[in-house]
């Protein structure tokens, strides 16, 4: 398997994939080493994940370098994954104890009941490349907590940050046979839903979700699937400043060059502001610098994919066809690398792919609204439901609107965002599940009910 620098299109490294015999050793492997870990103290398993978050800070520059080399993100925004990876591991390492120790519902007359929060066993993660220390640690971090042992399987486009996170795992005392990795492609992601694991977590697209979904309902075993979104933002017309917002919510389209499930993917601006709005936010893009991810002060760096490339290309034209306008971008940049120019559209409409289908890219699409009703349906006219945004200087009239949206989460006067004291989950075809918080925690846990009666 080539692993390929997205900016400069060299090869960074070539690695052996899993076969079967090799992914069946590991799952062994992962079997026999979980009930010493999970007969472990949990206070013990809490000092292991804290001091493998330590080891992250002390090796952040040669991690985000790395990240950024396979990845293609520009290295301040690389450097920032690993910072927001560490206060993830702060809180769900903080209130483990909290809430996977045993729970004293009833103690009274005699009667006792409890309930204990039982590992799952031998869990399957098979995660993302767009942020392989935020996704991977939503996952492997809270099982591990809970007592599981993890088969680890990093996306092929970001297989050498998956084998630094194996070694420093290790270095922090998790036993090597606990956390093993798969590397390899859908092949090999293939193998692995053939095996008999006592749980499956992804993250990754709608029909790759759906599949394994699909392939691992026979099982009677947890499948949770965090998936994608086509997240719409409202600006009202009583935001207090109109260039501020349109900075903000430009940021929450383009970070990470549009590579996230929860970035801003359509955008409906109330009428009296549209015009100042679309303006603040053109310049905002056109402030940005773009180019090689490893200098300093860039912005917009490439796609990690390079089927990437083809798809905006085709949602841009589609656009264009039915009448768009591109006010800056629309195009491959020149040169080597996965480049796509940022790029704003207007006078767009439902009836094109990029208002309905995910882009995951530099490639945003601003429509103008009469009103909050008007705002409402088009929000709601979507497939997924991962997450939604309204700007305003009412929290009440936000609020409002954020309860008619079928999303996981909802946002006012902010975007692109993700708390580890709160839920990450999605519905309809952005996925279902939680990650983070305590719902995340006890994901990865089976409650064992306990009645307890003395004579």
């Amino acid at each position: 398997m080539h692993v390929i620098n997205p900016a400069t299109e060299e090869v960074l490294a070539d690695l052996a994939e899993d076969s079967p015999e090799s992914v069946a050793q590991k799952f062994r492997l992962l079997k026999e080493a979980q009930p010493a870990w999970a007969a472990l103290p949990l206070p013990e398993r809490v000092d292991r994940l804290h001091f493998f978050s330590g080891l992250l800070a002390k090796q952040a520059e040669p991690l985000a370098a790395l990240l950024t080399s396979e990845v293609g993100k520009p290295l301040q925004q690389a450097r920032n994954e690993i910072a927001g990876a560490r206060t993830r591991i702060q809180w769900l390492t903080g209130n483990a104890e909290k809430y996977l120790s045993d729970e004293w519902m009833t103690d009274a007359q005699g009667l006792q009941e409890r309930i204990r929060y039982e590992p799952l066993g031998v869990i399957c993660n098979i995660s993302a490349w767009n942020y392989p220390y935020l996704v991977g640690v939503n996952v492997f971090v809270p099982a591990l907590l809970a007592g599981n042992a993890v088969l680890y399987k990093p996306s092929e486009f970001a297989t050498l940050t998956g084998l630094e996170i194996q070694k420093l795992l290790q270095a922090a005392g998790i036993p090597g046979p606990l956390f093993q990795v798969a590397v390899g492609g859908p092949n090999v992601g293939e193998l692995l839903l053939d095996l008999p694991f006592d749980g499956y977590f992804f993250t990754g697209s709608y029909k790759t979700g759906h599949y394994i979904y699909q392939k691992c309902a026979s099982k009677m075993v947890p499948c949770q699937c965090e998936l994608g979104g086509k997240d719409p933002l409202y600006v009202a017309e009583d935001v207090a400043d109109i260039r501020q917002v349109a900075a903000a919510t430009a940021d929450g389209a383009f970070y990470n060059n549009g590579q996230s499930c929860c970035a801003v993917e359509r955008i409906y601006v109330h009428e009296k502001v549209y015009d100042q709005y679309v303006e603040a936010f053109k310049n905002e893009v056109a402030s940005w610098k773009v180019g090689s991810p490893t200098e300093e002060g860039v912005y917009i760096g490439p796609l990690t994919r390079k089927e990437g490339l083809a798809l905006l290309e085709r949602q841009v034209q589609d656009a264009i066809q039915k009448g768009a306008t591109v006010l800056t971008g629309g195009h491959r940049a020149g040169g080597k690398g996965y480049f796509f120019a940022p790029t704003v559209l207007i006078n767009v409409h439902h009836g094109m792919e990029v208002m309905q289908e995910e882009s995951f890219g530099p490639v945003i699409g601003i429509m103008k609204v009469k009103s909050d009703e008007e705002a409402i349906e088009r929000m709601q006219d979507t497939a997924y439901g991962l997450t939604a945004s309204v700007y305003s200087s009412s929290g009440h009239r936000a609020e409002s609107i954020l309860q008619q949206l079928d999303t996981g989460t909802g946002y006012w006067n902010c975007c692109d965002r993700v708390s580890p004291a709160l839920p990450w989950s999605g519905r309809r075809h952005s996925g279902f599940g939680s990650t983070l918080s305590h719902a995340g925690l006890r994901a990865f846990s089976r409650p064992k009910a306990y009645h307890l009666k003395s004579f």
